[in-house]
């Protein structure tokens, strides 16, 4: 397994826009990817999920992946937390 820790720096945290991004991009990959969130984990990959969390600016979140391409996951989806939350 592989994760990386990312504080958000979206004004408006992770919203609507950023979470369908977000799973998109998460989809691309056959891992099992989490994002967890204090005590909450959720489905990266699942839109509901993801915005279940109701992650704020300035909050922290880990983003953890499993599977056969877990180190390509886990890449491209820290450039996604750069370029995008």
């Amino acid at each position: 397994m592989k994760e990386f820790s990312y504080v958000v720096t979206d004004l408006e945290g992770i919203h609507a826009r950023p979470a369908g991004m977000l799973t998109k991009e998460a989809g691309k990959f056959a891992s099992t990817i989490k994002i967890t969130k204090g005590d909450k984990i959720s489905d990266a990959k699942k839109i509901f999920a993801v915005m279940g969390l109701g992650v704020k600016k300035g909050e922290s979140v880990k983003i953890s992946a499993e599977g056969a391409d877990e180190s390509a996951a886990i890449g491209a989806l820290q450039d996604f937390f750069k370029r995008n939350l």
